[in-house]
């Protein structure tokens, strides 16, 4: 078997806020799994926003390092821009065309989590 990327988790503080942000963001509900687990499946892979403290857990260190960002293809950038504009994200870069074809915008979620939206029809995975 292929190895596949299946999950991501990206700590939160709030996830009652985490659930809020990434629903409205990816238009869809998501599934809540446990007091402080919400996945949501994209395209096969499944965001997990993980809140320790409101799943029993120590806090410990969870926040990633700068630039480790997952990618997440998307039909509107503008609009999931604009939509990120409500939640007070800490970055919030502008749309753009990268030299290997992508058109995408940078950002971090409510809670400092690097992510990039690109535009599904300029998707580069090497090839």
């Amino acid at each position: 078997m292929e190895p596949k990327l299946y999950r991501i988790i990206f700590p939160v503080s709030d996830i009652e806020l985490a659930e809020k942000f990434y629903s409205s963001i990816l238009n869809k509900k998501g599934t809540r799994v446990s007091p402080g687990r919400h996945y949501f499946n994209i395209g096969g892979t499944i965001l997990a926003c993980y809140d320790p403290i409101a799943d029993g857990d120590e806090q410990g260190n969870w926040k990633f390092h700068e630039n480790q960002y997952i990618y997440i293809s998307v039909v509107d950038l503008e609009k999931i821009r604009n939509s990120m504009k409500v939640f007070n994200c800490e970055s919030l870069g502008e749309i753009e065309k990268m030299p290997w074809g992508e058109t995408l915008f940078y950002a971090n979620d409510p809670f400092g989590n690097p992510i990039c939206f690109v535009d599904k029809n300029t998707v580069f995975t090497g090839n």
